[in-house]
């Protein structure tokens, strides 16, 4: 018998734990069933089929017609209003610097008409924002809702598809597992 690391070839190894391949036979790799056969090696835990991501799910929802419906609506009502607004705006910095005697024209007493456009952007800028808080609450709050709702389903109902599968698979490796130590 030849000594290999001063241990002999035939010797079977007690295993060492800081072995690398000491968890190898724990596995079932290599194994004897008892019998001189091979046991069964626990197949490997297939990869979950990927019939629909979450991606997929979203990539669907996107291309529903309710989800371009508020779409639509979104931007037939920020468009025009961004539009407006940045008009207004732009007017207002327009007219401050090439038409200052405008500007300076006194409403009553000191308040001048720059005072009152000035007044008037804030105005705006709180009244648009009503406008969009209502229109959202109104006309696209309750579509999303629904369509955030059919994507928590989906997901839902794929997570338990998931599970069923593998709890399924689990069951196929236990009965392969006990065939192989009846044998």
């Amino acid at each position: 018998m030849e000594k290999h690391d001063g241990r002999d070839a035939g010797q079977a190894r007690t295993g060492d734990p800081r072995d690398p391949w000491y968890d190898a036979l724990a596995s079932g790799w290599g194994e004897l069933d008892g019998t001189g056969a091979p046991a069964p090696v626990v197949p490997p835990r297939a990869a979950p089929e990927r019939s629909a991501s979450a991606a997929d799910i979203y990539l669907e929802v996107q291309r529903s017609a309710a989800f371009q419906e508020v779409r639509g609506r979104y931007r037939r009502f920020v468009v025009p209003g961004v539009a407006v607004f940045f008009t207004w705006y732009v007017a207002y910095v327009v007219a401050a610097t090439t038409a200052p005697g405008l500007m300076a024209r006194p409403v009553a007493g000191s308040v001048n008409v720059a005072m009152l456009a000035g007044l008037g952007q804030f105005l705006s800028t709180f009244l648009l924002t009503w406008a969009y808080a209502r229109h959202a609450r109104l006309r696209r709050d309750r579509a999303a809702l629904d369509l955030r709702w059919a994507v928590f389903e989906q997901k839902r109902e794929q997570d338990q598809k998931r599970i069923q599968e593998q709890r399924e698979h689990d069951q196929r490796s236990e009965q392969e597992l006990a065939r192989g130590s009846e044998r």
